[in-house]
């Protein structure tokens, strides 16, 4: 693709593959090249070809930035060192006394950055059930300047109605960010619905390889890209350029791999739904999820995310402990499948209260159902659940 903007009215497989990608022009090679410089020459002073530091400027990252802002149909993308340092720099565009509307699903390392870090500089913080548009809209106050939420929720995969967030917390002055990491921007674009910001952790289904970490905050508003982006080159939470092309690299496969990740959810979140080991299956796709209506309205397909509920500490442990293919590990949506307690690993910094009050208990495991052959994990979760 020779010109890397020209991306109107291409489909999402064609933008995974080349948006803000051209041929390097010197050797021509189809590959973004990884750009390993922490410098540029200038060839004199007071003129640069473009780049003066690696902090503030890498070819490799932009092309990065480029192709996911595409993908989730915005006009800037911002790469991040990771899904974290994207939401803590998003944070400090806010000042002492403002006030934030915060999801209570978001990921337990969000909630510990803005509760336990954030909330010491004077920014004031509510969290709600963003599920419920009531508690969102009673949660607003006079000086709230940004309502953030994730949908779905991590682990409890519960729904935010992003369009109608975006109008509540328009009608407040405030912006709307949406952490999309779960639904991936093959399954759901927010700021098509009216999200301000759209952000993620890249490390997740967007690189999709389990190999590297990362973090990307898109925008279509001018204003809110500047802010964020002198941000982002004052505090240097900057990914390094190999992160950043195996990040590209994990784009271009991105529509492809979430056809398989979507079809083996539901097909392993419906099998589970009659195991009588299971209690009760967390999926948006299954018609037994109280906001299944949602789910079909705002998102393409429902992920390889679920989440179940075996009863107790000792049932989850014995289920964990005993899968053959579903590895016991930290994070999700790569082409593995990994499985997962949130009590004790992913939400361990949520305190207990607040985890039992969302219904996340000490028998919730959480499963990212990865690419291989269904029949495969569909057997192995059986052989594990055999023995709780």
């Amino acid at each position: 693709m020779k010109d890397e903007t020209n991306t109107a009215g291409l489909r999402m497989g064609t933008l995974a593959v080349h948006a803000g990608q051209q041929p390097e022009p010197v050797t021509g090679a189809i590959m973004t090249p990884v750009f390993q410089t922490s410098t540029y020459v200038q060839p004199e002073l007071g003129r640069h070809l473009g780049y003066e530091y690696a902090r503030t400027q890498n070819p490799t990252r932009e092309a990065l930035e480029r192709n996911v802002a595409a993908l989730e149909g915005g006009a800037y993308g911002i790469a991040f060192a990771s899904g974290l340092a994207a939401h803590d720099t998003m944070i400090k565009m806010f000042s002492a006394d403002d006030h934030i509307v915060c999801g209570e699903g978001v990921y337990g390392g969000t909630f510990r950055l803005f509760s336990k870090v954030i909330a010491r500089m004077g920014l004031h913080f509510t969290f709600v059930d963003s599920s419920s548009l009531d508690e969102i809209r009673a949660a607003i106050r006079p000086n709230t300047k940004l309502v953030h939420v994730e949908t779905p929720t991590n682990p409890m995969m519960g729904l935010t109605d992003i369009a109608a967030a975006a109008e509540i917390a328009h009608a407040a002055g405030a912006w709307l960010s949406v952490d999309n990491t779960f639904a991936s921007p093959y399954n759901q674009q927010p700021l098509a619905l009216g999200a301000d910001l759209v952000l993620h952790s890249t490390t997740k289904y967007i690189n999709g390889h389990s190999d590297m970490v990362g973090g990307m905050a898109v925008m279509n508003s001018p204003e809110i890209h500047e802010q964020y982006r002198f941000l982002q080159n004052a505090a240097g939470a900057v990914p390094g350029p190999w992160d950043c092309w195996l990040a590209l690299r994990g784009t271009k496969t991105l529509h492809l791999r979430m056809q398989a990740h979507n079809a083996n959810g539901l097909r392993i979140a419906q099998w589970l739904e009659t195991h009588d080991k299971v209690e009760r299956v967390y999926y948006p796709g299954l018609p037994s999820h109280p906001q299944h209506a949602l789910a079909q309205r705002q998102m393409k397909g429902f992920t390889g995310m679920i989440s179940i509920e075996t009863g107790s500490l000792e049932n989850a442990t014995k289920l964990v402990n005993n899968t053959r293919i579903f590895a016991l590990a930290e994070s999700l949506g790569g082409v593995e499948s990994l499985i997962g307690h949130p009590a004790m690993m992913t939400h361990a910094s949520v305190p207990v209260d607040r985890r039992q009050a969302m219904g996340l208990s000490d028998g919730l495991v959480r499963l990212s159902c990865g690419v291989e052959d269904v029949e495969d994990l569909i057997a192995d979760l059986d052989q594990a659940l055999a023995k709780v």
